[in-house]
């Protein structure tokens, strides 16, 4: 499946920013079912510097610098991205849970042992005896590892109330948890908690989502949005398979991945600091295309 990705992301300033420095995570990610021919980035004003890297979880990061008085900046990411079916394993087929749990804690360096580092509470995601219990009923003894991930994920989808008025982005787990309420990036993260409630390792990711308009309804332009949902250690044999407990699926076709890491703050699409910028207005619009002739 081929898609044409375009990500608009505007801010307006109530006065006049002098100095802009901002980092941003849009490029999607080259992956074994995934490959992003062509990928660029627009930015208006244009900037006084530009450069490209990779993080530390490898993901490519674009820092630029805007000087010059401007109340308005827009950054456009452009890709193609190109995606191959995979079809997931057998969950019986995968290793227990525990087996699983106890490979990560390995003393030499190891895949698993490499992925345990996704087991700790990390800035926006808490571990703790009340994830580790609401995730249980998932991880009965002896239980297959995607098995059991399937069931937390068909949990957290049942459980909890896709609201998007309910919390922004700075809308702490805790709170999110207690109320039940919240979008993709709560499900994930509270999902994300009750793993590594389980000392299992699991990894946010963020990415886009091919939308599917309601019969008879034409495609609306800008009206797909940035998407996240989680990846999990299920072995070495098996390594990260993704789950989405927003969509209660296992992410195929339809799922673009862009980043991952511990949490959001990880993998923000678009972060920095103005000078002398006031009120700033935030606005996003995404368009997730199929190339349906390709």
């Amino acid at each position: 499946m081929r898609y044409f990705i375009t990500h608009r992301t505007t801010c307006n300033y109530d006065s006049s920013v002098t100095v802009c420095h901002y980092i941003a995570r849009l490029m999607p990610r080259s992956l074994p079912s995934q490959v992003c021919p062509w990928h660029e980035i627009t930015i208006h004003p244009k900037p006084s510097e530009r450069a490209v890297r990779e993080d530390y979880f490898g993901n490519a990061v674009l820092y630029f610098e805007l000087e010059g008085a401007h109340q308005k900046m827009e950054v456009v990411s452009s890709s193609l991205v190109e995606i191959e079916a995979t079809k997931a394993p057998v969950p019986e087929s995968t290793p227990p849970w525990e087996s699983v749990r106890d490979a990560c804690r390995g003393y030499k360096l190891t895949p698993a042992s490499a992925a345990g580092e996704f087991t700790f509470a990390s800035r926006l995601i808490p571990t703790g005896q009340v994830y580790a219990d609401y995730a249980a009923p998932s991880f009965t003894p002896g239980r297959p590892i995607l098995s059991c991930i399937i069931d937390l994920n068909h949990r957290v989808n049942r459980d909890f109330v896709f609201d998007p008025k309910a919390t922004d982005a700075a809308t702490p787990v805790e709170k999110v948890f207690a109320q039940r309420r919240g979008v993709c990036q709560d499900f994930a993260q509270v999902m994300l908690a009750c793993i590594r409630s389980m000392s299992l390792p699991a990894r946010y990711v963020s990415g886009y989502l091919e939308t599917v308009p309601p019969p008879g309804k034409a495609r609306l332009v800008g009206a797909d949005a940035s998407h996240a949902w989680v990846s999990v250690w299920c072995g070495d044999q098996f390594g990260w398979i993704d789950a989405d407990p927003t969509n209660n699926s296992l992410p195929s076709t339809r799922h673009i991945t862009v980043a991952w890491g511990r949490d959001f703050s990880d993998v923000s699409p678009l972060r920095g600091v103005t000078l002398g910028a006031g009120v700033q207005r935030l606005t996003v619009a995404v368009d997730v295309t199929p190339d349906l002739d390709g």
